[in-house]
C-alpha cells in the first residue's frame, strides 16, 4: 500500500509535535514531504502526486507562519489546522476530478484499465472514504478544543477508529469493485 507512504509525513509530525512541540512537528512534517515529493520528482517513472504537493504545501506554509509568527496553539488546534488542511488537500483533488487515490491506484493497476468509468469510480469512493475519515478527525478534534468537558481519550478513540477504518477500507474495497465489475 504505497499510499500509506504518503502519510508518513503526518506521523512524523504527529510525533515530533507531541515531543518537541508544533514548530518542530510542522518543520519535521515539511521536511519528510518535501523528500517524498523530491523522490518521485528525480526517479524516472514515477509521477509527482497531488497528495504529495499538497502535503509539502500545507506543511511548509505552516512550518514558515509558526516560526514566524510564533503561533500560541495547543496540541489539539494545531493538529485540528493540519488535518482540516489534509481534508481541504482530498476534497480538492475531487473536485479537480483526480481523486488524490488515483496516482496509487495507476502504480498497482494495468493500463488498460486506467480509463474506465469503473476505476475511477472506485477511486471516488476511496477517496470519499479517506475525505470522510478525514472529516472525522476535524470534527473529534473541533469537540476536544471546544467541548471542555469531554474525555481526550473519546476524541482520540474516534481519530483512531476513523484512520483504521479508511486504511481496512482501502485494503477491501478494490477487490469488492473487481468483483463486481467482473460480475
Amino acid at each position: 500500500m504505497n499510499i500509506l507512504l504518503a502519510f508518513i509525513p503526518f506521523i512524523v509530525f504527529a510525533v515530533l509535535d507531541r515531543l518537541l512541540g508544533p514548530t518542530q512537528g510542522l518543520i519535521g512534517g515539511a521536511a519528510v514531504s518535501l523528500a517524498l515529493l523530491a523522490r518521485d520528482w528525480v526517479r524516472p517513472g514515477r509521477v509527482v502526486k497531488i497528495l504529495e504537493v499538497g502535503t509539502t504545501v500545507l506543511f511548509g506554509a505552516l512550518a514558515l507562519y509558526a516560526v514566524f509568527a510564533h503561533p500560541n496553539w495547543s496540541v489539539i488546534a494545531v493538529r485540528l489546522v493540519v488535518d482540516a488542511g489534509l481534508l481541504a488537500i482530498v476534497l480538492l483533488s475531487m473536485a479537480m476530478g483526480k481523486p488524490f487515490t488515483l496516482q496509487y491506484a495507476r502504480e498497482q493497476v494495468a493500463s488498460e484499465h486506467w480509463d474506465s468509468a469503473a476505476f475511477l469510480r472506485a477511486n471516488y469512493v476511496i477517496t470519499g472514504a479517506w475525505a470522510l475519515a478525514f472529516a472525522v478527525m476535524v470534527l473529534a478534534e473541533l469537540a476536544l478544543l471546544y467541548v471542555p468537558g469531554l474525555p481526550p481519550r473519546i476524541g482520540m478513540l474516534a481519530i483512531v477508529l476513523a484512520l483504521v477504518a479508511a486504511v481496512t477500507f482501502t485494503g477491501w474495497y478494490p477487490a469488492r469493485a473487481r468483483a463486481r465489475t467482473v460480475a
